[in-house]
């Protein structure tokens, strides 16, 4: 299975978009430290999750939710 996550900043609110097989571990990744472009900005938490059978649908809703109306559907289910 494949996994579309968004994380949030606990620093400055910041979202992050992803794409993993594994997003707890992948969140460990972020908090640690791994991830050049996360880095500066951790503590990180999972605030949305999205379950793909094939990587193919996967990458296409991460690209979704990294487009300007992805943008606004996850600002429409954080703030309802």
């Amino acid at each position: 299975m494949y996994y579309v996550y968004v994380i949030k900043s606990r620093i400055d609110g910041r979202l992050y978009k992803g794409l993993t097989e594994d997003p707890e571990r992948r969140l460990k990744e972020h908090n640690s430290g791994k991830t050049k472009s996360t880095r500066p900005y951790k503590p990180w938490k999972i605030i949305f999750t999205e379950e793909f059978e094939n990587l193919k649908k996967a990458r296409i809703r991460e690209k979704y939710l990294k487009s300007g109306i992805g943008r606004e559907f996850l600002k429409s289910i954080m703030d309802p």
